[in-house]
């Protein structure tokens, strides 16, 4: 439970493993990381899509639900009290109190409900976790694909073990080394930037709902009617969104991109729409305006932000300080702002005690053979100048493969990517100094190469 103290008490950890399909190429296990904080390896291994035929025919796929989710000692929590998650919109000095004491409410609730565990789920104690995988599962070295999140817990295992490494692929990469502000700032950008993207492709599109509009007058004015309360929810028109709420299904597009769903949904809200349309059910997911009564069957739900809280400490004094952050992102960022993401994380983790197991520092890579850094160019989520970043603090141990597209994963966006990836994986070969991918376009709601993931809502 604490790798601090190894005779101490233990944790069982969820794993699974998809047998190579050619055992006589077999070269070993690849060790999954899907990200979240709060996705399931288990779940991500044993989904059939997510990997080119060739790693599934030389490599047992093995992946764990990282502590703190799913099987592996999930973070329970009162479903009452998380259904009480205030806005994460602070507007004044006493909101900030109140979140304050929100947080500290639910993190003693969610201990109490978890266990010891609550307090050692942050990325470094899952570095360990990786350690002991590979060596239950007999490999001298890891071979090892970190997604989003998962690229965290991948840059503090080549902190620790550089030397049992065999390779390890990050793709979509965090930038451990950002404190308060450059962070929240760097989330603007990316946020922005996907957004002036899709502007851009609608102006191109012929079929965009919107081509042929000024898109940001038409963003700004539902925006403004977001703020007086005329937006009504697609499907439940009693319900109005907020200007936050109307952010998000912009920021999540982004992740595929469903740039297509996204303009359709945003003439639906426009006009009062009594029902979505249908190719916008992925992008609707849950909003933080929805907070109903917990079922009486399920007392407990999961939450796995406490990872991120463990890994970023965000020393945010008062509602002045957290006000200048605001103020600047919205300069940064006049079309999108400070997603709604990076207010609740912000806001969960604001009173969190100090220290924290793993705070934010620049990367410490020494020794090790060559790391494969992977990103794309437009990613709203974990946007590349992350990448860049955390390349440059590892130095020439790390190779930067550049996906000139959009969306959030870079891996299976085209033959050019794949194949990267898969020679670095499978044969150690790394791509040229300075390759980049060419963008994949942006496929409509009925392709069939959309990803396999779609049918669940990011956690960002």
């Amino acid at each position: 439970m604490d790798w601090n103290d190894p005779g101490g008490p233990t944790i069982d950890l969820a794993v699974a493993r998809l047998k190579a399909t050619d055992p006589a190429a077999r070269i070993g296990s690849l060790l999954l990381h899907p990200g979240g904080p709060g996705s399931s390896g288990v779940g991500y291994a044993l989904s059939l899509n997510n990997f080119s035929p060739e790693l599934k025919r030389r490599f047992d796929i093995v992946g764990f639900d990282p502590r703190g989710v799913e099987g592996s000692g999930r973070i329970a929590c009162s479903a009452q009290l998380m259904s009480q998650f205030p806005d994460p919109l602070i507007k004044n000095q006493a909101e900030f109190d109140a979140w304050l004491d929100y947080g500290k409410r639910l993190r003693a609730d969610c201990r109490a409900r978890t266990g010891p565990v609550f307090d050692h789920v942050d990325s470094v104690s899952a570095a360990r976790d990786i350690d002991a995988i590979r060596e239950a599962l007999g490999e001298e070295k890891v071979t090892y694909y970190g997604l989003s999140y998962g690229t965290l817990v991948g840059q503090m295992y080549a902190e620790l073990f550089p030397h049992r490494i065999r390779a390890l692929a990050l793709d979509s990469n965090l930038d451990h080394s950002l404190s308060t502000g450059p962070y929240l700032y760097s989330w603007a950008t990316f946020a922005q930037d996907s957004f002036d993207e899709f502007v851009k492709w609608c102006g191109r599109e012929t079929r965009c709902a919107l081509h042929g509009t000024n898109v940001r007058a038409f963003w700004a004015r539902l925006l403004e009617r977001a703020d007086r309360g005329e937006i009504r929810a697609p499907g439940a028109p009693a319900r109005s969104l907020t200007r936050q709420d109307v952010i998000r299904y912009a920021f999540r597009a982004g992740y595929v991109p469903t740039w297509f769903e996204l303009a359709e949904l945003l003439v639906a809200l426009d006009a009062g729409a009594q029902e979505p349309p249908a190719s916008a059910a992925w992008l609707l997911g849950e909003t933080t305006n929805s907070r109903q009564a917990p079922a009486a069957a399920e007392p407990e739900v999961s939450n796995p932000l406490q990872i991120f809280c463990e890994d970023f400490r965000w020393p945010i004094r008062d509602y002045r300080e957290y006000t200048k952050h605001l103020r600047r992102a919205k300069a940064i960022a006049p079309d999108m702002g400070i997603i709604p993401t990076s207010l609740t994380l912000t806001a969960l983790c604001l009173g969190e005690p100090d220290p924290i197991p793993n705070p934010q520092h620049r990367l410490r890579v020494k020794g090790g053979p060559p790391l494969l850094i992977v990103n794309g160019l437009h990613d709203p989520a974990t946007g590349y100048a992350w990448a860049r970043n955390a390349a440059a603090q590892i130095g020439k141990k790390a190779r930067l493969l550049t996906y000139e597209g959009w969306g959030h994963g870079a891996y299976g966006r085209g033959d050019c990517v794949t194949a990267a990836v898969d020679a670095y994986l499978i044969s150690l070969r790394l791509p040229a100094r300075g390759t980049r991918c060419p963008a994949v376009p942006v496929a409509p709601p009925d392709a069939a190469d959309r990803p396999a993931w779609m049918g669940t809502c990011p956690r960002r």
